[in-house]
This record gives structure tokens, sequence and C-alpha cells, in this order.
């Protein structure tokens, strides 16, 4: 390959157009460097060209200490080109190194082609976010994006307050609708389910008051929500019919008919299972419908944040009907509970089913009690793993997690106030807690985790307990050697969660999610809006590139893991993984350093 040739192949420079490939060329001079040679010098003279290596790898060092290491096609020397200042790093040749170059004039030259600039003007968090979008577009005939007002294909159809339910009923055969509105303070909807459960089956007559069946206020969203946004929000309240408005007025409505139309694989196709389920054999298959949806979403162009919202509410809904059922069979609950989850399904970050992580908080103990939250949390749990959910490896679940309110208060607070290094890096999970069935109020413990920020010795304790996994610096070398993948979760993912989870109580937000608990963070001062928004574009992309990668293994037949081949990257994408890995390296130094992990015992 003449050198021409590979320059055009490698970022930037596929992005320049013909024209300008002729000024590379004119331009370009062939360097050596022995391998330990320093190319450059931090602190030392200004950076005079553009370097990018042909053969040989290079590492970026900061007073004997490798930061990042570069290899095969990377460009390096910019930084110092585009601020005239002295380069922040040493490069150092780690072999011998081959590479092409050019001057200083033919860089400015370059960067007058928009393209070119941009690789090197924007920060990583636009990089990462233009790199999603771009590659979202056009793989399927979804529009995820569109308004969903732009569905609508009627006006609303209103019946007065006074009506009967026989009046409501003969006015939805006329228009041949399954809803009409109910005029009034609060507006309500009747819909054709509430003719046949709550009049039908509850054994009313035609004469009964719309007033008494209808549901209201109703749920409503602006007809400029985009339609994955609707989905979301109709599974969520676990609806059917969704009024739309638009300048303080209702304009028409949706079903879900209409919006399971727009995608083949729907988050509500789902939700109607699970309504319909009536035993724990019902749910056989769950698992696989569920990827289902998360590919269909993903390649719809959602992010990964929005598909772990949608299919955490369905997984949501799963344990919501798995306790109906465990209640129906074991009747009422001798006492208020609440059944929590955590970890990835806590955050609603899980967009495949992964291992369960959950527990049970009753109100009293009592022997009665006792029994009963035993059984119920068997029950459910049994359900879980039919439906597609395997068992936690470390017991996380509310058959051995289960205690009255005030014993799970004594737990947290003691967390808090006496926390002890090994205990922690397994109960940091329990902070992502959310409860998603039950009506036992947990704000006490809330205020327990709020309080968390008025212990110092607990949020250093918990800092350095997230940076049990630190992201790889030498992977790519490494990783040729073993010809293994790079592990997204420790690499990355978990130690983004973990920073997020640290700040966020810091700054004492009882925010559940990552990007949420790094915004608030932002807000509070405690990470410069430009780290937190770096943390949040990197962990969608890493979330990205995992969820890709699992989905493929399924449908290769093989189970999904946290490991990505590097052959399965573009170059673009290794060096944002690389460059996402080094800046959440550097955020954790930061955190280290703000809480002094390194004094502690």
């Amino acid at each position: 390959m003449n050198p021409v040739e590979f320059v055009r192949e490698h970022a930037p420079f596929d992005l320049l157009p013909e024209e300008a490939l002729a000024l590379v060329q004119r331009g370009l001079e062939i360097t050596f460097y022995p391998g330990g040679s320093k190319v450059l010098e931090r602190s030392g003279s200004k950076s005079q060209h553009l370097y990018l290596i042909r053969k040989g790898g290079a590492r970026l060092e900061r007073d004997g200490q490798a930061i990042l290491h570069l290899e095969e096609g990377e460009v390096f020397g910019y930084p110092s080109l585009l601020s005239q200042d002295a380069p922040a790093f040493d490069v150092v040749a780690e072999e011998d190194l081959l590479v092409y170059r050019w001057p200083r004039e033919v860089f400015q030259k370059l960067m007058e082609y928009p393209a070119f600039a941009e690789f090197f003007t924007r920060g990583l968090a636009e990089r990462l976010r233009i790199s999603s979008r771009v590659e979202g577009l056009g793989v399927v005939n979804l529009d995820l994006a569109l308004p969903v007002g732009e569905l609508i294909s009627r006006p609303p159809v209103l019946v007065p307050r006074a009506s009967t339910v026989g009046e409501a009923a003969r006015v939805m055969q006329t228009h041949q609708i399954s809803s009409v509105l109910v005029e009034g303070e609060p507006l309500g909807i009747l819909t054709d389910r509430d003719l046949r459960n709550r009049v039908l089956a509850a054994g009313k007559g035609p004469d009964t008051p719309v007033a008494e069946i209808m549901s209201a206020p109703v749920k409503t969203l602006p007809a400029s929500t985009p339609l994955f946004e609707a989905l979301s929000y109709m599974v969520r309240q676990g609806i059917h019919h969704l009024p739309l408005e638009q300048d303080g007025q209702i304009i028409g409505l949706i079903t879900d008919t209409v919006l399971m139309r727009q995608q083949a694989k729907s988050p509500l196709y789902l939700l109607r299972r699970l309504e319909r389920t009536r035993n724990p054999g019902d749910l056989t298959g769950y698992g696989k419908e569920l990827t289902g949806v998360a590919e269909s979403l993903l390649l719809g162009g959602l992010g990964a944040s929005e598909i772990g919202r949608s299919v955490s509410s369905l997984n949501d809904q799963l344990v919501r009907t798995l306790l109906r059922l465990g209640e129906e069979r074991l009747g009422a609950p001798p006492t208020p509970y609440a059944w929590i989850v955590f970890g990835s399904e806590g955050r609603m970050e899980q967009a495949l089913l992964t291992d369960q992580d959950n527990a049970l908080i009753y109100q009293e103990e009592t022997p009665a009690t006792a029994a009963y939250f035993e059984q119920l949390a068997a029950f459910v749990v049994e359900g879980l793993i039919q439906a597609g959910f395997p068992p936690c490896p470390g017991g996380y679940m509310a058959t051995h997690w289960r205690k009255s309110l005030p014993e799970w208060e004594q737990l947290f607070r003691h967390w808090l106030e006496t926390p002890k290094p090994q205990e922690l890096l397994e109960a940091q999970i329990f902070f992502d807690f959310r409860a998603v069935y039950g009506e036992l109020s947990l704000e006490p413990l809330e205020r327990i985790v709020a309080g968390g920020a008025d212990q110092g010795i607990f949020l250093a304790q918990l800092a350095r307990a997230s940076l049990q996994f630190r992201p790889p610096i030498g992977f790519f070398r490494q990783i040729r050697e073993e010809d293994g993948g790079v592990d997204l979760k420790k690499g990355g993912i978990a130690p983004i969660v973990s920073l997020a989870r640290v700040y966020a109580l810091e700054a004492r937000s009882l925010a559940k999610g990552t990007v949420e608990r790094l915004q608030a963070a932002a807000r509070e001062h405690k990470l410069s809006p430009e780290g937190a928004e770096t943390l949040v574009e990197a962990f969608g992309f890493l979330m990205r590139l995992r969820l890709r990668e699992q989905l493929a293994s399924l449908r290769r037949g093989e189970p999904p893991g946290n490991k990505v081949p590097l052959e399965n990257l573009s170059p673009l994408e290794r060096r944002h993984l690389k460059e996402a890995f080094l800046q959440v390296r550097e955020m954790q130094e930061a955190m280290s350093q703000r809480f002094h992990t390194d004094r502690l015992g």
C-alpha cells in the first residue's frame, strides 16, 4: 500500500475531498524513530508537525507514567499545533516507529476543510454524541423521533359528564372508536376496557353514570412528544389510550394499536402480554421477546439510556404482574410492603435480562409477616426465572434479602455511619434501590441515604470502593496477545456508574439513573459541567457498544457478555473507546484526590 492509500483510509484524512489529497501527498514526510526515543517532549518545543503512525506504537506519558497508547493509524501532535503551546505529554516510541507527518503550514491549510477541522476541534462528548446519532440513521424504517401528534387521524370525541355508560357506549359504536373523553373538570376518559372490566364484570347496568366509571384526571402528553417517549410513557403508566394536547387543548387521541403499527416489536405488545398473564407459566419466552424489543429500539436509532428506561419499565410491569398473582394465591398481605430493585434495574439501565437484583421491605416483623413474605418472595423470584431472569449468583434476591423497614433502616445507618471497605464493595448497589410495587413508603430510607452527604468517611470509603474497576490503559496490545476482547463493563461502564453514584450522594441527590446523577452533580457543582457531559456521552457510547455486541452474540446463538472483540470495532470507535477510557481514568484520579482515598486505612 502506497502512503497516500494508507492515509486516506484513516481518520481524519478520510473526511477530506479528493482535491485536498493532492496537498496531503505533496506535504507528506516519512520519519523513523527508534524504540524508546521521544518524538515530542512535554513542556519542550511546540509541535511543528501533525503525525500519523504507519507502523509500530507510541505512548503518551506524564511524569514517566503511561497515559494513553497509540497504534497504527492514529494521529498525534495536533493539540500543540492548535494551542501554540508546548506538548502536554511526552510522546515515546514503544518500539521502532515509522510515522507520516505534515508540517504546520500544511496542517493549517487542511484545517480549512470543515469536516477535517471538526475532528480536532470538537470535544469528546460532542464526537461521541454525533457518532451515536449517525450510527442509528437509516438502519430500519422506524422514525422514533416522529412527533406523536402526526399519528392523529381524527379529532377527539367527548360526552357530557351527566351521560350514562350506555349512552357513551352508543357514541363509541357510532364513531367506531374504543374510547371517549368525558367533559368537565378534571377531564376524564372512558374506554372499552372500562366498560368490560368496571361495568359488565362488576354487574353494573347501562344506566350507571359515566362519572362513576371513568378515569380522571386523564393522562396526557403534548402532541410534539417524540414517538418513543410516548411509547415509554404508556408503558410506565400502563395505559392504552393517550390524549394529546396542543396550546392547552386536546386535539386527538392515539391508542396502543396505532403505536404498535408504527413498530413491529413494540414495548406495548409486551405490556399487553403481561396484562393477560394469569400464571407464571405464561411468561415463558418473555426474555426472548424483550430482546427483540431492545434490538428494534437500537436499530431505530435510540440511545442506550432510552432503551434501558423502556426495557426497565417493562420489567417493572413483569414484577407487578407476578406480585399481583402472588397476592391472589397467598391472600392479602398482612402488612404494607414494598418490592425494590437495585443495580442496573434500579437505575433503569437494563437493556437485556441479566441476573436478578431485588429485595423486599415490609412494615413490621411478626411470625405471620415472616411466613407470608417468605412465600411471596419465592413465588416472584421463581416467576422471574421462568420469564428469563437468571438468579443472582451473589444471592441478592428477595428470597434472601427481606426485612422489616426498621431492620433496613438500621442496615443503611450501619453502612453510612460505620463504613467498612469490603461491606461497601457489596452494599453500594443497594444505594440504587427503587420501589416498583407496594404501598409502604420508603421515605425513611431515602432520608438516611440523603444524609450520606454529611458522612465524610462514608463518602471517602464509597469513593474508594468505586475505584474497584479501572479502565485499562494498554489494553489494545494486551488484548491482541490474549486474543480476547475489551471488557466494556469493567473498563468503563461500572467506573462511570460508581463515579455518578458518589458525586450524586455528595450532592444530596436521590436520582437513580447514572445520567441523571451526573447532571445533578453538575448542577450542585460537585462535578464540572464539561466533566459531567463527557461522562454522560461516554456512558451512552459504551452502553451502546455493549448492547450491539450482546445482540450480535444472541443472533449467533452465543450467551451475551460484556466483552467486545477489537476486530468488531471501526478505527474511529477504537479511538473513541480509548479516549473514553482515558477520560474515565482521569476522573477517577480526580475523585481519589478529592476524597483522599490514599489516606484511608
